[in-house]
């Protein structure tokens, strides 16, 4: 499976929402989702896009999945490229390596913000976003 996830806040901290779509490798659409998280961070809000969609993917029985993701930080981190030195951020990092278990492999590719299917999960999330801060 593909996961592509994207987390976002305005503010930093502040209202904050997350999104994925998970697609099989032929392109169909297994999943999508957006919700509202909260308050919190924006590396925050990636973290738990990707914990949502990780846990998707593992109530769907997939054995592999390659997470895109357009933070440069949370894929860095995952890979081992990076060390977490935020506690909050490495609390999520610890869920993210519970949820790796539960596969066969897992790849994070850090995407550009350009790449279209990134642009739409990134739409969700501004959409989310705008719904429950009465923004249009």
């Amino acid at each position: 499976m593909v996961i592509f996830s994207d987390g976002g806040a305005r503010g930093n901290p502040g209202p904050a929402a997350m999104a994925f779509v998970i697609r099989s490798e032929n392109g169909q659409i297994l999943a999508k989702r957006s919700s509202y998280i909260g308050i919190c961070t924006n590396n925050q809000a990636e973290y738990r896009a990707l914990l949502a969609a990780l846990e998707t993917a593992a109530e769907l029985k997939s054995e592999a999945v390659i997470c895109n993701l357009d933070s440069e930080l949370v894929a860095k981190q995952l890979s081992g490229e990076y060390k977490v030195k935020n506690k909050e951020l490495k609390q999520l990092w610890q869920k993210a390596q519970e949820f790796r278990k539960q596969f066969q492999e897992v790849k994070f590719i850090n995407v550009p913000r350009s790449q279209r299917i990134i642009q739409e999960v990134d739409k969700l999330v501004n959409l989310t976003l705008d719904a429950k801060t009465g923004m249009t």
